[in-house]
């Protein structure tokens, strides 16, 4: 079943997208998009993750600047609409948005009271941002780009934290990927993949770098990692 929830802020309410398992209930994972909005690859992760028995919710990161994004990944004028969003975002505005969706995931009806985030290049920043300034669950970080400018709060981060990086990210040279796992090494929570040979959104549908084999192993790896952290 797929659903719209209203999310409220002090600064007014959002929408996001729902995807519920058959069963109707289990634990959340909240889905940070990139740059293209709560498109057809977010719905489409969604319900993936419903199929597994997960609530999945993905909130409109980009409504304090236009509502209801939906960009194509084909499109040469979605690309730069989308760009143009991602320039103009604010971040810590946008970190408060997402757990404001946490809380909101912790209460629907069917829901655990376990949430995770997981995100997608902007949505990936998102993720290590909102698991080092509040509470979460678990949290899972594709290719976050910029997430090197952040390694200060690094620290904060204890909930499990999973992270997926392409070796050859165009977005997130090979210095930055460095220093993201020297600043994360030895923190028991958390682990961090790499995908030889792969660039930047290797696991997104449709894609130009789409990489299936390395997608599935991402996407293997994170099943296993989220039922382990929220039962």
């Amino acid at each position: 079943m797929q659903d719209t929830i209203s999310v409220k802020t002090e600064d007014g309410a959002f929408d996001a997208y729902v995807a519920y398992p058959e069963s109707g209930g289990g634990p959340a994972v909240v889905v940070l998009h990139e740059v293209f909005g709560v498109n057809e690859d977010i719905r489409q992760t969604c319900r993936a993750l419903a199929d597994e028995g997960f609530i999945a919710v993905a909130p409109d990161l980009f409504w304090r600047q236009q509502r209801g994004v939906d960009l194509s990944v084909t499109s040469e004028s979605d690309w730069k609409a989308g760009l143009a969003l991602y320039m103009a975002y604010d971040r810590d505005k946008g970190v408060t948005d997402v757990l404001a969706t946490v809380a909101a995931a912790r209460t629907l009806k069917g829901a655990s009271g376990k949430v995770a985030v997981l995100g997608y290049c902007l949505g990936g920043l998102l993720t290590f941002m909102a698991a080092a300034r509040g509470e979460v669950d678990a949290a899972v970080a594709f290719h976050g780009g910029d997430t090197d400018r952040y390694l200060g709060e690094a620290g904060a981060i204890t909930a499990p934290f999973l992270m997926h990086l392409a070796d050859e990210d165009e977005f997130i040279p090979k210095a930055a990927q460095a220093a993201i796992r020297d600043a994360l090494a030895g923190k028991a929570n958390v682990t961090i993949y790499g995908y030889p040979g792969c660039n930047h959104a290797f696991s997104r549908h449709g894609g130009a770098h789409y990489d299936a084999k390395a997608a599935t192993l991402a996407n293997e790896r994170t099943r296993t990692f989220l039922k382990e952290a929220l039962g």
